[in-house]
């Protein structure tokens, strides 16, 4: 069961697939990583979710970054970035919901997406992909050539 709590008060709840992280089947392409982040789709505002992978490319750990207003979410590569460092992660999927349905990245989304790989580089934690869910589709900037 996956709960999101503000201020103590739960305002999201979904169960979560049963498998334990670090096992399981790797994510070899975007569409396995969209399951993964399903989740988010039924939120009804932006939010910004890292998957932490290990070597295999499995699953370490999923996390909210962030949850942001309906259209709008400020995201820092410091936030992203805090958890897959303490997860020992090798890579991270990151992946957020546009409610607007729209799966246009937009000038925002590519260049956070840079930021994120330079970071990355530094730390030696590589940026796989960066998922744009909505309600009924996906885009994945690596197939768009964006990563």
């Amino acid at each position: 069961m996956i709960e999101i709590k503000v201020d103590g008060t739960v305002v999201f709840q979904s169960r979560s697939p049963a498998v334990k992280y670090g096992e399981g089947e790797p994510i070899k392409q975007a569409s396995d990583a969209e399951k993964r982040f399903a989740v988010i789709r039924d939120m009804p505002q932006e939010v910004f979710a890292v998957m932490s992978l290990n070597d295999a490319n499995r699953v370490l750990k999923i996390r909210l970054v962030t949850v942001g207003l309906l259209d709008s979410n400020h995201v820092h590569p410091r936030e992203v970035f805090a958890d897959p460092i303490t997860d020992r992660a090798a890579s991270i999927i990151v992946a957020h919901k546009h409610p607007s349905g729209a799966l246009e990245p937009s000038c925002e989304d590519i260049a956070f997406t840079e930021r994120l790989q330079k970071a990355g580089r530094i730390l030696g934690i590589t940026l796989l992909d960066h998922l744009i869910l909505t309600k009924d589709g996906m885009v994945s900037l690596k197939q768009r050539g964006e990563i």
